[in-house]
């Protein structure tokens, strides 16, 4: 099915733009850009009765994307995540209609893929060879397997020492041009955007890129199936650089203008304490996050202190009239955890971030019971195994007998 004619539009003061600007910010006054579509022909090319002659997941949706009929799906099978039921998690928390989107289903373990299928078919479609980015590590993964299998060089600028070893493997092995800056992820993406404006031959896939969030846009579409043809009462997120959560509120807009949904979900946006600007701007009312010059936490995803998209998450949490909290490391960790023990759920601390923001929720009893509330993990557990090792009960040692194991089991248990 043909996608419906769009345009490229300003944030902030609504100018438009063609398809294929020199850059990804607006002309006239510096800000975002995002996809709008003519209204009438997407209705026609995103309906649902086009879902289902189309594979699973991601491109399940093409006509929703902007991206040419004939243009070939750079794919790894990515999208179609499973949507937990979390009855023991959620009767701890007093909460019944709990459920976890496991976005580390993806191929590369992380929500990422999402975006980098529909981003890389763009870059592969306007004749681009190189692909660049910046990263706090699951980007640098996504875009090293999608450019491998497009054929494509990747360039991926990470800070020296910051990102955990497991992401880090996955842009080595699929064989991306890794450059380790001394410097933090923020500086690292602000040189990103100069190089791409200055080398035409790189194109630039961070979520400054607004066709990488048409793909992340999906995980509405496909959280409107998987709860039958009906949106959650609450989505959770944790927040980095802010353009997964706005995506996902995109894709809630879109199906509410397909009459598909009568009633949108109300957006969480969580932060790590020492890493909070979105939280900070929330707090204070403001439009956009005041950059934090040196972020800290051991959720290195969302280690991240200018979100290029604060713009769009702070609007849609606005729109959405939802809200942002912060949660410490320790929360994180115990989030993890929880889950784990739970609900037999191993997700990255970055994506405990969302558990932590629920259980401080549900104590302070802000969320109704009956609610249908979707957390989604944004990465696997594997992605960073050192800080589960790390912050987790050591194992212990016994001698190789029936004796030693029957003292122990007794003594344990």
């Amino acid at each position: 099915m043909s996608p419906a004619p769009f345009h490229l539009e300003c944030i902030a003061c609504a100018r438009r733009h063609g398809a294929d600007p020199p850059g990804f910010a607006c002309e006239a006054c510096g800000s975002l850009l995002t996809v709008v579509y003519e209204p009438g022909a997407f209705r026609e090319s995103a309906r649902p009765k086009g879902w289902s002659g189309q594979a699973t997941g991601v491109w399940r949706y093409r006509g929703a994307l902007p991206v040419a009929t004939e243009a070939a799906a750079v794919t790894l099978a990515e999208g179609n995540t499973r949507l937990h039921r979390c009855p023991r998690l959620g009767e701890k928390l007093g909460l019944d209609g709990l459920h976890v989107k496991t976005e580390g289903d993806n191929p590369t373990g992380s929500f990422k893929d999402r975006g980098m299928t529909v981003g890389v078919t763009k870059a592969v479609e306007r004749g681009a060879r190189t692909v660049l980015c910046a990263s706090t590590g699951n980007t640098s993964a996504s875009l090293a397997a999608y450019a491998a299998r497009a054929g494509l060089r990747a360039v991926v600028l990470i800070p020296a020492g910051q990102i955990a070893f497991g992401k880090l493997a996955q842009a080595v092995v699929h064989g991306a041009r890794v450059v380790q800056l001394r410097g933090n992820f923020d500086e690292g993406l602000a040189l990103a955007i100069r190089l791409a404006a200055e080398r035409k031959d790189l194109y630039l896939l961070n979520s400054i890129n607004p066709y990488r969030l048409e793909g992340q846009k999906t995980l509405a579409y496909e959280l409107y199936e998987q709860l039958g043809q009906r949106a959650p009462d609450v989505v959770i997120a944790p927040v980095g650089n802010a353009g997964n959560l706005s995506a996902i509120w995109k894709g809630f807009q879109e199906l509410a203008a397909l009459g598909l949904i009568g009633r949108l979900p109300r957006l969480v946006g969580v932060q790590a304490e020492c890493a909070a600007p979105v939280v900070a701007a929330w707090k204070a009312g403001r439009d956009r996050p005041e950059p934090w010059p040196r972020p800290e936490t051991l959720a290195t995803a969302i280690r991240i202190g200018a979100p290029v998209c604060g713009v769009k998450v702070l609007r849609a949490l606005r729109d959405s009239g939802g809200s942002a909290l912060a949660v410490s490391d320790a929360e994180i960790v115990e989030a993890q955890r929880r889950l784990a023990r739970t609900e037999g759920l191993f997700i990255e601390p970055g994506s405990a971030a969302a558990i932590a923001g629920l259980s401080r929720l549900a104590a302070e009893a802000a969320l109704p019971r009956d609610a249908t509330i979707v957390c989604v993990a944004t990465g696997a557990g594997l992605k960073d195994p050192d800080t589960a090792i790390k912050h987790g009960d050591p194992p212990v040692e016994a001698d190789a007998t029936m004796q030693a194991l029957e003292r122990l089991l007794i003594d344990d248990f």
